[in-house]
């Protein structure tokens, strides 16, 4: 994972309210993919959970950016500490490509583990689609 991927991250995590209804910024995630760039994304969360987390808003710069394989993500809240990502996070991350099950996160400040060690029974690989 590049040294510097949680502090990219960092930037961006600084809660904001935009009104009444939406707050975002409360965490924020960078990704490097295996070609060596780095996307990022904030959160969004809002009153009746349209929003959506961090690194969905970095894959969606990724895609953007005709990139899908990724090898190494990071989320952070405005505190710095990294935030492991959430099931649906995983799930999308996972069904982009199958070689992304060997992105190393960081789950836990100074604790790394892959996306595969993060879906121990992934549902995908009894399904014989190809990804």
């Amino acid at each position: 994972m590049k040294n510097d991927l949680k502090e990219i991250a960092g930037q961006f995590a600084k809660p904001k309210t935009l009104n009444s209804f939406i707050e975002y910024g409360g965490v924020a995630a960078a990704i490097e993919t295996v070609q060596g760039n780095v996307y990022t994304g904030i959160s969004i969360d809002t009153a009746c959970s349209m929003g959506f987390c961090a690194e969905h808003s970095a894959v969606a710069e990724m895609l953007k950016n005709g990139e899908h394989h990724i090898k190494a993500v990071v989320a952070v809240d405005n505190d710095g500490n990294a935030v492991p990502p959430c099931g649906r996070c995983r799930e999308l991350m996972s069904q982009l490509s199958k070689e992304n099950l060997n992105a190393v996160i960081e789950v836990k400040n100074g604790v790394f583990v892959t996306l595969k060690e993060l879906m121990p029974y992934d549902w995908k690989e009894d399904l014989g689609r190809k990804w």
